[in-house]
């Protein structure tokens, strides 16, 4: 039984920092009204996507859509790509791992207002 179990642990362990290596970092600078990456390309795959504050505003975030839906509409948001809070000037936060398939998105801030840029996914 202990064999087992340690056997469990192990392949529990393994299945853990496999799936860590799968999920890719794109990271976003926001200053005041504009995110410095103005167009990214990936290929597809799970996502956390770090949002650092650089004197952007008192409190900024990040809303990603799929292109073509309507960007005002939360229920067209990818809840995933919401940083877990807001990000405070200076600081930096993550979103939930967020599956990215092939096609055209927009990411914008709400907070601090910017235009809406675009992330393309192969």
């Amino acid at each position: 039984m202990k064999h087992l179990i340690s056997t469990l642990v192990i392949a529990l362990v393994f299945t853990i920092n496999i799936n860590a290596q799968d999920v890719k970092t794109i990271a976003l600078e926001q200053t005041k009204e504009e995110f410095t990456q103005k167009e990214i390309t990936v290929n597809e795959g799970t996502y956390v996507f770090e949002v650092s504050n650089n004197h952007a505003a008192k409190e900024v975030g990040l809303v990603l859509v799929q292109k073509g839906k309507d960007a005002s509409n939360p229920e067209n948001h990818i809840k995933t790509a919401y940083v877990t809070e807001v990000v405070k000037e200076g600081e930096t936060q993550k979103t939930k791992p967020t599956k990215l398939t092939k096609g055209e998105y927009v990411y914008f801030c709400p907070l601090n207002p910017t235009p809406h840029y675009t992330l393309l996914v192969n």
